[in-house]
């Protein structure tokens, strides 16, 4: 509801904006994210945990893990009955050979060997995954579960932003589009931010974020506005839900920063 009413909020400061002749090209927006949520594969009851919110965290470090009792257990059962089916296997293999066994009781021993070793692989996957790792380069943004909470499967534990997912968000209105395309840069503005912030434009909604009556008059096609989505460049400078002022510069296109 609050993300609602912010949005419509911006929209009517979008089209009081386009009133005015000096500030038509200025429009208010905020810093949206993409977080990555990172979930267990299957319930179990939290035990460790290897970050706490606002930490750096690089790519495969350790996040938490999961208590693993049955996973082991499980592992070292179908570990017993790998070794009994080869077991079956090397003996069908023997009486195969001094015409003793038959090849229907040796393919039959193979498929039983191969089975049980599928299963085994299947509960070591399990039991490995009791351990959560960051799929990518990012900060933690928030822990949702802490040791000794039980967490259901696929339920976020620990969100993760990644730079690349910081994005800028406002609305134009209609008479803007034209003079906007993707890849254009964009001048951004904010209290306590350094001079000098861009973005590229990313993404360009082809649909109205508000619908007027069937009937379009002059005055409602005014108050038609468009969201817009911009990457910054430097988005460790700036903060998620902080609001920002934004600037076109359609004729300028978005440049890769030297490195």
């Amino acid at each position: 509801m609050i993300r609602l009413a912010l949005r419509a909020s911006l929209a009517c400061l979008v089209v009081l904006a386009g009133c005015s002749k000096n500030s038509e090209q200025t429009y208010q927006g905020w810093i949206e994210a993409n977080l990555v949520f990172v979930s267990p594969d299957e319930a179990g009851r939290i035990e460790t945990q290897a970050v706490r919110e606002g930490d750096k965290v690089e790519a495969r470090a350790l996040l938490f893990t999961l208590d693993d009792d049955l996973q082991r257990a499980e592992v070292a059962e179908r570990e017993a009955a790998l070794q009994n089916a080869q077991a079956a296997y090397k003996r069908a293999v023997t009486l195969l050979k001094t015409a003793a066994g038959t090849q229907k009781n040796f393919e039959e021993a193979e498929a039983a060997m191969r089975s049980t070793q599928a299963r085994l692989n299947s509960s070591q996957t399990k039991l490995a995954r009791r351990r959560a790792f960051s799929p990518a380069d990012g900060t933690v943004q928030q822990i949702y579960f802490r040791v000794g909470e039980i967490v259901a499967a696929g339920r976020p534990v620990v969100a993760i932003l990644p730079p690349g997912n910081m994005k800028v968000r406002f609305f134009i209105n209609e008479a803007m589009l034209p003079k906007i395309a993707l890849d254009d840069t964009i001048n951004i503005q904010c209290d306590g931010c350094p001079s000098g912030l861009t973005a590229r434009v990313s993404f360009i909604a082809r649909t109205a974020e508000f619908t007027p009556p069937v009937i379009y008059s002059l005055e409602e096609r005014n108050k038609l506005v468009f969201m817009v989505e911009a990457l910054p460049q430097t988005p460790e400078r700036l903060r998620v839900g902080q609001p920002v002022t934004v600037t076109l510069a359609p004729k300028e296109r978005f440049k890769e920063p030297p490195k």
